[in-house]
């Protein structure tokens, strides 16, 4: 059985660098949870134990079936809805969603159905919180962050300034891949994919 992963098939989603560049992407689907905390708080883990949990039930409901593919990485879109920046807003008060891709061949059909069997068998409180969307940034540039979550400043920076000298707008929300796992990985060594959707600035 060929197994489906799609840091290999979908090279320019999952491949940057530590310079800014543009990318095009497509539609996906994703597996979504939202909520307000800080990635500290039990609310977020809890959430991060869920999105896993009908991932795999997702992954092990079309093993079943033929079609096995590897879960793929976490991933988060974070922001404010206040008046400060990001930078300056108090952890607790982050907004955040969390996302992990799925392959082109699952359906909200079983989505639905896995969702409910996850539900009756593991006890997570967040379940009935996890959503299936589907999102199209399009036109992005990313960059490949180095290092600590806490020190993205400079990496952020970089895509800023790419961004104005190119002429263009951030179009979107601020947008993490987590390509290694930080329970695993020493933190000088995790690598991250920041991206931001842009658009043309008004003539």
């Amino acid at each position: 059985m060929k197994k489906i992963d799609l840091t290999k098939t979908e090279k320019s989603y999952y491949q940057a660098t530590p310079d800014p560049g543009l990318v095009q992407l497509k539609a996906y689907d994703y597996l979504t949870i939202q909520g307000v905390s800080s990635p500290e708080a039990p609310i977020f883990t809890d959430s991060i134990a869920s999105l896993y949990a009908v991932a795999y039930g997702i992954k092990f409901f079309y093993k079943s079936a033929g079609k096995d593919f590897v879960v793929p990485k976490l991933e988060g879109q974070w922001w404010v809805e206040g008046q400060l920046p990001f930078d300056q807003t108090p952890r607790d008060q982050w907004h955040w969603r969390l996302m992990i891709p799925l392959p082109g061949f699952a359906t909200p059909t079983a989505f639905n159905q896995v969702l409910s069997q996850v539900a009756r068998k593991k006890k997570l409180d967040r379940i009935s919180q996890i959503k299936w969307e589907s999102l199209n940034e399009g036109r992005s540039v990313q960059i490949l962050h180095v290092g600590s979550y806490e020190n993205e400043a400079a990496s952020i920076e970089k895509i800023i300034q790419f961004i104005q000298s190119s002429g263009l707008l951030i179009d979107g929300r601020h947008h993490e891949i987590y390509i290694t796992d930080p329970q695993r990985t020493p933190v000088e060594r995790l690598k991250t994919i920041i991206r931001y959707p842009v658009k043309e600035t008004p003539k």
